[in-house]
């Protein structure tokens, strides 16, 4: 039987004789049915239509992302360290040739989603090499494929060793969370966001939504936690869910201005200077 995908977000379902009659992300206030109506795909059948590229972002990590664009259209990251790898996010397709390369890489030893829009063929990655799954417990009821390899983790924080540690910020989703990696840009540390931080068109600035396709904003104090869950932590590039969507230098100083900019605007105090 197949494992079906919404065409929507690139959600998997558990194998069936037809497709589920609906999508609990997609009809979820975040995310949203597309306007032809919800469509169905399976991973044989993707593989035909799409490929999944590969860039190296920087020494030590991968991005990997699908093409033509699938569903939201996320790439994901893999962190290639001697301890075992970790995939960062997640992207729906996985065929016999991104199973290839990424075992060349060194394959995956921990996969960690930042939330629920990227859960995507999670159970399929994880039992292609054969890595738990790590989900913030807060987001449990949008995993629609249970799997043992899943493991939900509670608190703040969670140490994957070797300095990489995810951080909950909440707000897109309870659990939303960011993934920071300390030896990465040479040791001055990388955080990787998914949309829980957004890069935004000016690289100097971030923001921080509850939806970005509906445009829906958070209030200052959801704003306020985000960003003091990640201020311990030193970072000084990030890289966001699309590809190009990073900030090169100066990443921690770009969250700290855009939230204090992001409360100053809900406060009606927000001059709308370039430089501020």
């Amino acid at each position: 039987m197949p494992a079906f995908l919404c065409t929507g977000c690139g959600l998997q379902f558990p194998p069936a004789d037809t497709p589920p009659p609906r999508c609990p992300i997609c009809d979820e206030a975040r995310q949203f049915v597309p306007p032809g109506g919800q469509g169905w795909t399976t991973l044989d059948a993707l593989s035909r239509t799409h490929r999944n590229a590969f860039q190296r972002m920087e020494p030590g990590l991968y991005g990997i992302g699908t093409t033509p664009d699938f569903a939201i259209g996320q790439r994901a990251l893999l962190i290639r360290r001697p301890e075992g790898n970790i995939l960062w996010d997640c992207v729906a397709l996985l065929d016999a040739a991104t199973i290839d390369i990424v075992r060349s890489l060194g394959g995956i030893a921990h996969i960690a989603i930042s939330h629920p829009h990227y859960y995507t063929s999670m159970v399929e990655w994880s039992h292609a090499f054969g890595a738990p799954v790590h989900l913030h417990a807060a987001d449990r009821e949008f995993v629609v494929r249970p799997d043992p390899a899943i493991r939900f983790w509670e608190g703040e924080r969670l140490d994957l060793g070797a300095g990489a540690t995810l951080i909950r910020g909440g707000a897109h989703f309870p659990g939303s969370s960011v993934l920071h990696w300390a030896e990465g840009a040479g040791g001055l540390g990388v955080l990787l966001t998914g949309d829980t931080i957004q890069v935004v068109a000016d690289r100097r600035w971030v923001s921080f939504m509850y939806s970005f396709p509906n445009l829906v904003p958070l209030p200052a104090d959801a704003v306020r936690a985000i960003a003091a869950a990640v201020e311990p932590f030193a970072f000084e590039r990030l890289y966001g869910f699309q590809w190009r969507a990073e900030i090169a230098e100066d990443a921690k100083g770009a969250v700290r201005r855009s939230a204090e900019r992001y409360v100053a605007a809900l406060a009606g105090v927000f001059t709308g200077r370039a430089d501020s």
